[in-house]
């Protein structure tokens, strides 16, 4: 979001921009977006925008606005790893860092955590079809709305879709989204999740993050996530508004679940449920990598000394 002086073709000014790194240095490219006025910037999920290779974009947009002495820099994230808040502190100038609940990595305590963990990964597809009978999900055949949403999480684009179609072809009304998908496409799966005409959906981690979706009861990952702090943005769909919620993620060790499985046990742990399933794997916490720094991001810049912190 960013406020500014551009004048429309009618003469009003606009105030606020709110848009997507690439597009906004699209439109400053077509010089027909100057930031040279803003007075607020915010970066929302601030870890992924500064994590997820869109380092460069940031640091572009911002180094068109005002010097940091004149501009107010807001940052907002459910996650914040070292790394990032090393990277972050360049942007800022004497900082207050407000923190609701813990500095730790935690999960919504209101969500509770189910870890089942395959020997065959071939069978996960059984176990969602028995899940989603368990849970009450509603098929195709009986009418009305579901009330309860259910959001399944793939790790790929090609998942998403297969395990789309084999719910589909045991008559579940199912949705999907995913990168592959046109914004339209995407546009109506989204509506009919929302108001509960399909009250089940498979989404890659397009969805993990800032999509605020009523009754969302459970979350199934049904492939584990890439980091830690994907975890925890995809069950926080769930459990919102004051409201309780389910997550269950089938784990099976495999390719990069294994280097997770002790950061996983860990947040388990602290929210106090069972995880006795993931010991057969290390309990070794890997060190934060940066997706295009590696394990070493950045560890040479300082993180300002004495920043003022409010804790809620």
């Amino acid at each position: 979001m960013l406020k500014n002086a551009n004048k429309s073709k009618d003469g009003l000014t606009t105030r606020i921009i709110v848009g997507t790194p690439g597009r906004i240095l699209d439109l400053m490219q077509e010089g027909a977006c100057d930031l040279s006025e803003v007075d607020y910037l915010v970066l929302d999920e601030a870890d992924r925008m500064l994590d997820k290779g869109f380092e460069n974009d940031i640091r572009n947009i911002i180094s068109n606005t005002k010097p940091s002495t004149e501009r107010q820099t807001m940052m907002f994230s459910a996650t914040w790893p070292e790394a990032v808040r090393r990277l972050a502190s360049t942007f800022q100038r004497d900082p207050i860092r407000v923190t609701v609940g813990s500095d730790d990595l935690t999960a919504n305590s209101r969500v509770e955590q189910v870890v089942e963990v395959f020997d065959d990964a071939r069978s996960k597809d059984q176990r969602l079809l028995n899940l989603l009978q368990s849970l009450s999900h509603k098929k195709t055949t009986q009418t009305g709305a579901s009330e309860a949403r259910i959001l399944v999480f793939a790790l790929y684009k090609k998942e998403a879709s297969r395990v789309e179609q084999m719910l589909r072809r045991q008559g579940y009304s199912v949705g999907a989204l995913h990168g592959d998908m046109s914004q339209t496409a995407r546009m109506e799966t989204l509506e009919n999740f929302k108001n509960g005409r399909t009250g089940l959906m498979v989404a890659t981690d397009v969805a993990a993050r800032g999509l605020d979706i009523p009754n969302v009861g459970a979350v199934i990952n049904y492939t584990f996530p890439l980091t830690i702090e994907d975890y925890i943005h995809r069950i926080g769909r769930t459990g919102r508004g004051g409201k309780s919620g389910k997550s269950i993620t089938f784990f099976t060790g495999e390719g990069h679940e294994r280097s997770l499985a002790g950061e996983f046990a860990r947040v388990l742990r602290e929210g106090g449920f069972e995880y006795s399933g993931l010991k057969k794997f290390p309990m070794t916490i890997k060190k934060k990598e940066h997706s295009a720094y590696g394990a070493f991001f950045r560890d040479d810049i300082p993180v300002p000394s004495g920043p003022r912190k409010i804790v809620f």
